[in-house]
């Protein structure tokens, strides 16, 4: 099985609301994506604005490896403004459902015919053409079956079949594919929208339906609750069929670019690529996973380029607790160790412990100095100075969820917000710096390097 993967964060991703990529943004984008190995990158829709056709032949002019292709509507002038920036395909667009026809005042031959010309028109320019029958899952399938027909015979090499508000079931969309393959005999593309949740199961199950190449964007930002997130598909389609699609191990590095350029924070939750998705808390799991990773980890987080993490708080068991101290080289005796954990116990309130806070406890629990080398850590505080008219919560909130903050205070005086970091070098310190810069509402930061800490346990 074959599965190619079109990338449409350019596209789709910037129809997110409070969502504008610079142009140097795109081509930045793009060349991460191609770094990928993404088959196809829809790079935009150039008759939105001069922005746009301006980023798309930027990307054509990078000679990237994957396919680049623009959006149009299925309409000469539009079909122009792509063929005018050099793409290698483009994508025709018309609603096909009997509301949309009304609403573009259609008779269903008047739509195939203008699917029929602008499809022609492109082929005849010399570009490859896909053909996307919008809100199929929608529409009536006689008609689907013969406007696509009709755009195959024009040219059309591919045709999507988008779910365009996201009602259509996993059981229903492979059904639906697996139909589509049998009478259209073409490759077929999978749109997934989100807003029920079910992106990733159906554009699997599309796959698994005949579908030959599903649309994703970084992070599965897009239109309303957006669109399949590249990550979590990926991964999926390895694990379940062994599927290979992208390289896995750019995954976290990607949504990393589009957290930044977005000014969308990923949730510790996010599948694959969220802060918590390797993260074993309770004893029971902890101790499980120490003995074999697959009782709680569906693969393992090397694929996709991470670690696990045992985290050390209140929950934590005997096992893990030992396990992590015998890797910063501690070994204590069983009395001790119990020392260790009951002290761990007696604060709840502590989230989660560090090596160092570990290496105190046990240095206490056996009553002597330990030589251990503990890694070493970046610890500052950010002082940060927002617009009058913003919401510092809504601002202090999307700080926290980025890599490296470990805690966000609203203060008052000259600074709104004050962010304590842990990090482990300069440059993760610099990353999370400009992140929180980009946030909407943030005029200001300053910056100040913890050289020493003093601690008061009466």
């Amino acid at each position: 099985m074959k599965v190619k993967i079109l990338d449409t964060t350019l596209r789709e991703g910037e129809q997110t609301p409070g969502v504008s990529f610079s142009i140097d943004a795109k081509v930045e984008i793009a060349r991460k994506l191609d770094e990928a190995k993404v088959d196809m990158i829809e790079a935009g829709h150039p008759a939105v604005s001069q922005d746009v056709t301006e980023a798309i032949k930027r990307i054509v002019a990078e000679r990237l490896d994957a396919e680049i292709l623009a959006h149009s509507r299925a309409l000469i002038s539009d079909v122009d403004a792509a063929l005018a920036c050099g793409v290698d395909r483009v994508a025709i667009f018309l609603g096909i459902t009997e509301k949309k026809l009304q609403a573009m005042k259609m008779t269903e031959e008047k739509a195939i015919e203008a699917a029929v010309k602008s499809v022609q028109y492109a082929r005849d320019h010399g570009v490859r053409v896909r053909f996307t029958a919008e809100d199929a899952t929608r529409g009536n399938y006689d008609f689907i079956v013969r406007i696509c027909r009709a755009a195959i015979e024009a040219g059309a090499d591919r045709i999507s079949i988008p779910d365009t508000v996201g009602v259509t079931p996993p059981d229903k969309m492979r059904e639906l594919f697996s139909r589509l393959s049998k009478d259209l005999g073409a490759e077929l593309d999978a749109h997934c929208h989100n807003d029920l949740g079910f992106a990733v199961a159906s554009a699997v199950a599309a796959v698994e339906g005949g579908a030959t190449a599903v649309h994703t964007t970084v992070n599965g930002i897009g239109e309303r609750a957006g669109i399949t997130p590249l990550e979590p598909f990926a991964v999926a389609l390895k694990v379940l069929h062994n599927v290979d699609t992208v390289d896995l191990t750019k995954l976290p590095e990607l949504s990393l670019l589009l957290e930044k350029h977005s000014g969308i924070p990923v949730s510790p939750l996010q599948p694959i690529v969220g802060e918590n998705v390797f993260s074993h808390k309770g004893g029971v799991h902890a101790a499980a996973v120490i003995f074999d990773p697959q009782t709680y980890e569906a693969f393992p987080p090397s694929i996709v380029g991470r670690q696990r993490e045992i985290v050390i708080s209140k929950y934590t068991g005997k096992v893990a607790l030992e396990d992590r101290l015998k890797r910063l080289g501690v070994a204590l005796t069983e009395e001790e160790l119990m020392k260790v954990l009951q002290a761990i116990k007696e604060r709840p309130e502590v989230r989660s412990y560090r090596d160092v806070d570990l290496l105190e406890l046990a240095e206490k629990a056996a009553g002597k100095k330990l030589e251990v080398q503990v890694p070493k850590k970046i610890e500052a505080l950010v002082l940060v100075k927002c617009e009058s008219n913003v919401y510092t919560t809504a601002v202090a909130r999307r700080i926290l969820w980025i890599r490296g903050v470990q805690k966000v205070l609203e203060i008052s005086g000259d600074f709104d917000i004050e962010v304590m970091l842990n990090v482990e070098t300069v440059n993760q310190m610099n990353e999370v710096l400009e992140n929180i810069r980009k946030i909407k509402g943030v005029t200001g930061t300053n910056t100040r390097i913890i050289l020493k800490k003093f601690n008061n346990d009466s």
